[in-house]
């Protein structure tokens, strides 16, 4: 009897509760194998020759990330994937029929530019990155006709084989541009293929197509193919710069898979794709953004293999870029700067809004114009004001409408606690428990531990609700107390709903389609149970039933769209960065916890209006408060991670320099990604404590920091680090590795006494180091130009709580010096920090590294820090 089983409403609640559990577990159990791809067969490499087959793109990425050691700029096979990608696309062409001509180049491009990254002003110099480009186009087209552009990356992230991000993208154009010659389909207008070689450096390699290959004014749309995990719904993130791209996604599409929700979301998330380069900072072209989004515990770690792709996830991209790139260049609206039309169809694009739109269980698109949105959205709200005046017509309308907003109130409170509870829940436990992030290696954990609560948060404004009571008076309206109640209840509900709605609306959002539904879904819903209590009551469960049936597929929705949302967040909680002690040990949970709390109140919401009374015991919240506690007591037991989830650490062997061949000092500078600090690592890894000398007093508050500065050479990413520590290390390995290390000398200085400014001449030598990736320099002092992006400056940046200063990447292969200027507006000296990343690790470096457990990713590197003052 410890719940209250005693009466029979009790029994009856326990029961709704039960059906409740099952009917959201059986809707949940679809949207995992939707969104893990559980439907989807892919084909085998003996697939017929005019299909898509994922077992021939998986031969592809088992060469890149597997065969090739390392895609990475600065290493061999970074030009052995440029050897192989050419190779393939060679064998292409030999298959292909006299009516299609195909076009195959090797570019080396180079060049300089600003960006802001992570909202962050960083300048980009790069030289000799590798882009190779295949054009397929019809024996009768010209070189002037629009084309379609389908991008992806083949260089790798530091440290990561990179089989989905991206060997995934380049397996699936070769497999496309195979099909395309196989399937003896010729396309309407030319599709271009660009293999690019420096996305993970900052979109350089799109950056350089973009200003210098010769075709880049043809092309009048694109599709860049991205990956941020290793599989699952291949989603449209990103869609513009106006509607045209999205409709014909959601015409196309065999498994679509897009929200222009992502759109609103996008812009926060820290990271950026080469969809920037073609749509926004340097083409202005219409295109579509698409990304694998499940399997970001992989994201740039070395766990990034082949077996860890999810199958049925090639196959559907496959399936899905062929029919879109059919649709594309068969479209009117193609066009590029050579058609006589050129002008009046790119302004009336221009004019068009982005649309709405969201696929269903990937099922089918729904796909409807802001300017129809407009009329659309608005409609809830117009109801609302409309039954407000016409339920109080025969008595009073202002105690009608009082009723109402005490049902909004009661109900925006519902949601409101819905994410409170979890949140508090969340900081009850973290000051009994050592470690964060339970749930990481284990989502279930996260939802066992806080649906309950959350559902606790929903039913508190439902309990009170009679303390509260109407503006109308039963006896003058001649209707029931309940039946007012549950009028009041209803459209205050739907008129929070209708209010939000309005607001994404007025904001110039794209999600409001997600409340939308919602308030759709209701009405019909509501019509069910007053047809059904003239039958069966008002409290029966069948009217119940009735009310439930037609919010099916909005709960459907709103399960799928929620799952997969709280499914992605978990997996990224463990790259998004680490906040000072003590407050950001408890970050991570609460967001988790408000993410699912939100989930919750969304899923089940809209059903607490007329439901609600079956949970509103205390017997049902005295069981959801135990189950809530059992799951945090649960969770407790659970490691955080896994070879399948793993912890991420950053290790940089630093190197202080002075000249060309003296190290004045070394140490081991680590961090981590996540809330879970370094203490976290040294008490569960006993041999790294040991190598470090770390004993069991060790106390992080007195350890050496390592600042913001010693991690220059990674800036912006550095911007996502804190609590990260330093370690003397010795330096005698690399002084037999590498004889001579970067240095900056001063060719000339000359000066203009009228003006007060004087240039200053440089050149770069970066040393005997064998795989540099990047060098980065962080100049201080009153600069005014220099001769990188254009003489123009980025903004500036305070690093590491210095003055303010400009930050350069220099990037790319070459066998001279980098040779440049910068011009001072006075005397007072320049002071440049210099720091070269090599991704060699030598000697003890390499045996602390390895002595991380399989359940910790490290990417590892050497770091040479030098500074000149001009």
């Amino acid at each position: 009897m410890a719940f209250g089983f005693g009466s029979s409403e009790d029994v009856s609640a326990f029961k709704f509760l039960f059906i409740m559990a099952v009917g959201y577990g059986l809707v949940s159990m679809l949207t995992y194998s939707v969104i893990h791809m559980k439907f989807i067969v892919p084909l085998h490499n003996d697939a017929p020759l005019d299909r898509f087959s994922e077992g021939r793109a998986i031969q592809h990425v088992r060469v890149l990330s597997h065969e090739i050691d390392g895609r990475h700029e600065g290493r061999p096979g970074l030009r052995k994937a440029a050897e192989y990608i050419k190779s393939e696309l060679e064998l292409i062409k030999e298959r292909a029929t006299s009516n299609v001509r195909i076009e195959i180049e090797e570019s080396t491009v180079s060049g300089s530019f600003n960006m802001n990254f992570l909202r962050h002003n960083i300048a980009l110099g790069y030289r000799n990155h590798t882009n190779i480009v295949m054009r397929i186009s019809s024996i009768d087209s010209k070189d002037t006709d629009p084309s379609v552009l389908v991008n992806g990356h083949f260089d790798g992230p530091l440290g990561s084989p990179g089989a989905g991000d991206c060997g995934s993208c380049v397996a699936s154009m070769l497999e496309i541009a195979r099909l395309i010659v196989d399937s003896s389909w010729v396309p309407h207008h030319p599709v271009i293929f660009l293999f690019n070689g420096a996305e993970e450096l900052f979109m350089l390699g799109s950056h350089g197509f973009m200003k210098t290959h010769k075709w880049h004014d043809m092309i009048g749309a694109f599709i860049n193919v991205e990956a941020s995990g290793t599989g699952g719904p291949d989603l449209v993130c990103q869609s513009g710069p106006s509607s045209w791209p999205s409709n014909i996604y959601a015409e196309a599409a065999i498994y679509p898979m897009a929200t222009s929700a992502a759109q609103d979301v996008f812009p926060i998330i820290p990271g950026d794709t080469d969809y920037r380069i073609f749509s926004e900072d340097y083409g202005s072209i219409p295109g579509l953004d698409i990304i694998f989004l499940l399997g970001g515990y992989f994201y740039h770690t070395s766990y990034d293999t082949v077996e860890q792709l999810l199958p049925g996830s090639i196959q559907a991209r496959g399936e899905n870029l062929f029919s879109i790139i059919k649709a594309f260049t068969d479209s009117s609206k193609l066009q590029n700067r050579y058609q006589t039309n050129y002008s009046e169809v790119r302004a009336s694009l221009f004019n068009e809004e982005r649309a709405i739109f969201f696929d269903y269980l990937s099922w089918f698109m729904i796909f409807y114009s802001k300017r129809v949105a407009k009329i659309l959205h608005s409609v809830p709200i117009f109801l609302f004001f409309v039954m407000s005046f016409t339920r109080g017509w025969s008595n009073s309308c202002v105690a009608t409408l009082c009723d109402f907003v005490k049902g909004f109130l009661f109900h925006a409170v519902g949601i409101i606690l819905a994410v409170i509870v979890p949140v508090a829940f969340s900081l009850l436990r973290l000051p009994f428990s050592s470690q964060t992030m339970n749930w990481f290696a284990h989502p279930f954990l996260a939802f066992i531990m806080f649906i309950p609560c959350a559902l606790v948060g929903l039913i508190i404004p439902r309990i009170i609700w009679k303390c509260f009571p109407l503006s109308q008076d039963a006896a003058i309206v001649k209707r029931s107390k309940e039946a007012l109640s549950d009028e009041a209840r209803f459209w205050g509900a739907f008129a929070f709903y209708a209010v939000l709605t309005l607001a994404y609306l007025v904001a110039g959002l794209s999600g409001g389609f997600v409340t939308f539904v919602a308030s759709a879904c209701m009405l019909p819903s509501w019509i069910s149970y007053c047809l059904s209590v003239k039958s069966f009551g008002r409290r029966s469960f069948r009217s119940t039933i009735f009310y439930l049936l037609p919010l099916v597929p909005c709960l459907a929705y709103a399960v799928y769209f929620g799952g997969f949302l709280a499914q992605f967040l978990i997996e990224k909680m463990g790259m998004m960065g680490s906040l000072p002690l003590p407050y950001g040990h408890y970050v991570p949970d609460i967001i988790v916890a408000a993410i699912i709390g939100l989930v919750t109140g969304w899923s089940v919401g809209p059903i607490m209006p007329i439901c609600g009374h079956w949970l509103a015991r205390s017997s049902i919240v005295r069981f959801l408060l135990h189950l809530s506690v059992l799951g945090l007591a649960i969770s407790s037991q659970f490691f955080p991670y896994s070879m399948s989830a793993p912890k991420r650490v950053v290790f940089q062997h630093t190197f202080r320099t002075a000249g060309s061949s003296q190290i004045t000092e070394s140490t081991y500078d680590l961090s981590v990604l996540d809330s879970n600090s370094l203490l976290f690592i040294f008490k569960h890894s006993p041999e790294v404590a040991k190598i470090l000398n770390i004993t069991p007093e060790f106390l992080f508050e007195s350890a050496p920091l390592s600042e913001r500065h010693d991690w220059m050479v990674i800036f912006p990413v550095s911007s996502l680090f804190s609590n990260s520590l330093k370690f003397p290390a010795k330096e005698d390995e690399i002084l037999k590795q590498y004889e001579f290390f970067p240095t900056l000398t001063v060719q000339n200085t000359s000066s203009n006494s009228e003006k007060g400014q004087r240039r200053v001449h440089l050149e770069l030598y970066l040393g005997s180091l064998e795989e540099i990736w990047v060098a980065v320099l962080n100049i201080t002092g009153p600069l005014s130009s220099w001769s990188f992006a254009d003489n123009v400056l980025p903004g500036t940046e305070t690093y590491g709580g210095g003055p303010q200063s400009y930050i350069l990447r220099l990037s790319g292969p070459s066998e001279g010096n980098w040779s440049f200027w910068l011009e001072a507006s006075s005397s007072e000296a320049l002071r440049v920090d210099l720091s070269v990343l090599d991704q060699k690790l030598v000697g003890p470096a390499k045996t602390l590294k390895n002595a991380f457990p399989n359940w910790v990713d490290v990417v590892g590197y050497s770091n040479f820090l030098s500074t000149y003052t001009l």
